[in-house]
């Protein structure tokens, strides 16, 4: 890129970076760009670059692969219902040491580059309260309250929050969080400008066999759309349910991004065209 072209993408990032200095964005992390740590040391300077121009940042990530790995090593059976995972007790701890190791690795990247950070599980200070979904799912939970105050507190003396999806029952005991859905709460609770969703793919596809048909512009109706006639499958399903229950608490836009792609945070948030999917109420 010459001279000429980073002065002119700096120029157009300029007004969004004034509109959006003293906003909060949540962002959430997680699939196959944690397991290479260049891919995360990208996404922790880009996430770094939003927190050092004035944007409030709430990092909520998950840790499939990291899971996976465990449970196989563990002789577990990996089971899933409607893109969520089925949770025994057995592969509940295994969910809970898999994202605390990574939750510690995110704050570890966060520090080697200079930024300030600390980890939480939602268990901490009752930062997130929840329920199991169903009988089936075991201990997968849905989110049922949020306790804003630590994740306020880390802001308001510089820090980065970073939030593993871990949260109590009414019995203090642990449930496993779909991160998308985990992020969508925190982003509702906290009274986000935006939620930010990276996923595997370029955003929302139009067609899952073609990674190039990204949707630029989704609303809410077409995202329950693609759920109810099939196109939308698998790790898609919590994602656009998680959008569209953001949208509807007051989330003023959330973006689908390839977590995978360099800088698409930074492209997605500062740019005119963007690089994944943006949703609006």
């Amino acid at each position: 890129m010459s001279p000429t072209d980073v002065a002119q993408v700096l120029n157009q990032a300029l007004p969004y970076i004034q509109k959006f200095r003293g906003q909060t964005f949540v962002v959430k992390y997680g699939g196959s760009a944690m397991r290479e740590p260049d891919r995360m040391a990208n996404v922790v300077r880009n996430v770094l670059l939003l927190h050092v121009v004035g944007i409030r940042i709430v990092l909520v990530h998950g840790g499939g692969p990291e899971i996976d790995s465990l449970v196989g090593r563990l002789g577990l059976e990996k089971r899933t219902l409607d893109g969520l995972r089925v949770t025994d007790d057995a592969t509940m701890e295994a969910v809970e040491m898999a994202l605390l190791r990574a939750n510690q690795g995110l704050v570890a990247e966060i520090l080697r580059q200079g930024g300030s950070a600390v980890g939480l599980s939602g268990r901490d200070g009752g930062l997130m309260r929840g329920e199991p979904i169903s009988e089936a799912l075991g201990r997968a939970g849905r989110v049922t309250s949020i306790n804003t105050a630590p994740l306020t507190y880390a802001q308001d003396s510089g820090v980065i929050p970073v939030v593993c999806t871990i949260a109590g029952d009414a019995e203090f005991q642990p449930l496993n969080i779909n991160a998308d859905m985990a992020a969508a709460a925190v982003a509702k609770a906290m009274s986000a400008r935006k939620l930010i969703l990276m996923t595997d793919t370029n955003g929302v596809l139009s067609n899952a066999e073609d990674g190039q048909s990204t949707i630029s512009e989704l609303s809410c109706a077409d995202a329950e759309t693609l759920i109810s006639n099939g196109k939308a499958t698998r790790g898609m399903i919590p994602k656009l349910e998680s959008a569209v229950d953001a949208l509807r608490g007051g989330v003023n836009a959330v973006h689908l991004i390839n977590g995978s792609s360099p800088h698409s945070l930074l492209i997605e948030i500062f740019t005119d065209s963007g690089i994944g999917t943006m949703m609006r109420p």
